[in-house]
């Protein structure tokens, strides 16, 4: 049906794309792989197959893009790499976070509850600009304890925290969104 076999759908994400596993990724070359990978798998170039190739491609597709949804995003990137590699970044387990970090969560979260009481747009812009900034700091640093110096400790802490500032950029969206409309 297609360049691939089952040893192929059994490989893991990096793989898959023909990339090396590392944390620091051309997202341009990913998307470049995807696109390719996609266009031989989609189940739509397979219509004309008996149904179970119909499924295979189904598969396929599926797992193609359960891969780019994990490899595109760097929290997602680093968390699965992290199991790979065999270190689990113990997410539901180990709540432990540095007290500055959390503090500075804490303030930020009220200041984005203030900001969307008081229809501020943009004290919530500013937030979510500031947001973004730490969050790409964080992925350097991520970056730098998975590939350059090999600690997954670190790495994992940075996995733990990197989910908490998702969470908190997702309520300054949602708080920007409430606010605009």
């Amino acid at each position: 049906m297609t360049i691939f076999d089952l040893e192929h759908f059994s490989r893991d994400h990096f793989a898959l794309f023909g990339l090396p596993r590392r944390q620091a990724l051309d997202e341009l070359e990913l998307e470049r792989l995807y696109r390719d990978i996609q266009s031989q798998v989609h189940p739509d170039k397979h219509a004309h197959l008996a149904d179970s190739d119909k499924r295979l491609a189904m598969q396929w597709a599926t797992k193609v893009n359960e891969a780019y949804v994990t490899l595109k995003s760097p929290l997602k990137r680093g968390e699965y790499l992290l199991i790979l590699l065999g270190h689990d970044p113990q997410i539901e387990r180990n709540t432990a976070m540095p007290a500055d970090f959390l503090m500075h969560q804490m303030e930020l979260r009220e200041a984005v509850a203030e900001s969307r009481a008081g229809g501020d747009i943009d004290a919530l812009d500013h937030m979510h600009r500031q947001m973004k900034k730490e969050m790409a700091g964080q992925h350097e640093a991520l970056v730098r304890a998975l590939d350059d110096a090999k600690d997954y400790l670190r790495g994992a802490d940075i996995v733990r925290q990197l989910m908490f500032q998702e969470k908190l950029l997702h309520e300054i969206d949602d708080a920007l969104q409430a606010v605009e409309a």
